[in-house]
């Protein structure tokens, strides 16, 4: 695999990777999701260079979990909106964040509680199956190529208990 070719990948791992696997885009999300809009409230918060920050918010314009949208015309300044393709990302992001919580937190305890607007309870992220609504573990799932697998490889196809078709 080239890193600079993931998101032509047949792996969903691989083309998400494209778009939010560097720290910079992971974090300008974190700041999205904590409503933060503007080029230098991003810069402020962060204490990205402007050429970093500038390229990382056009790759995530380029594939749409950004939007721009002027807020000022002179000089031209844009805020930087999720779109629904961004906030399909709050799963993950969540995720990554209750696994510091777990592992990465010192001994003042986590940086940040997150309360459900719904029910006002503090509440930990969990995944859970789509059908049953069980939650679900990494030990507790079996996984199957589907169709937009390529041929795979020996390792991914013991891996997945199919057999490689001879080429």
């Amino acid at each position: 695999m080239k890193w600079d070719a993931l998101e032509e990948e047949p792996c969903s791992l691989a083309r998400t990777v494209a778009v939010i696997g560097d720290r910079w885009s992971l974090l300008i999300l974190r700041e999205c999701f904590l409503r933060i809009r503007r080029f230098d409230d991003f810069q402020a918060s962060l204490g990205i260079t402007r050429h970093l920050l500038a390229d990382r918010l056009k790759k995530l314009v380029r594939f749409g979990v950004l939007r721009k949208i002027p807020y000022q015309e002179a000089p031209k300044r844009y805020e930087y909106i999720l779109t629904q393709k961004g906030l399909d990302l709050y799963p993950i992001i969540m995720s990554i964040v209750h696994w510091g919580n777990i592992h990465m937190v010192d001994s003042r305890g986590r940086p940040m509680l997150h309360q459900h607007k719904a029910c006002g309870h503090m509440f930990d992220p969990v995944m859970v199956c789509s059908e049953c609504g069980e939650p679900l573990s990494a030990k507790g799932v079996h996984v199957h190529p589907g169709p937009g697998a390529r041929r795979s490889s020996p390792v991914h196809a013991k891996a997945l208990g199919t057999k490689v078709k001879a080429g």
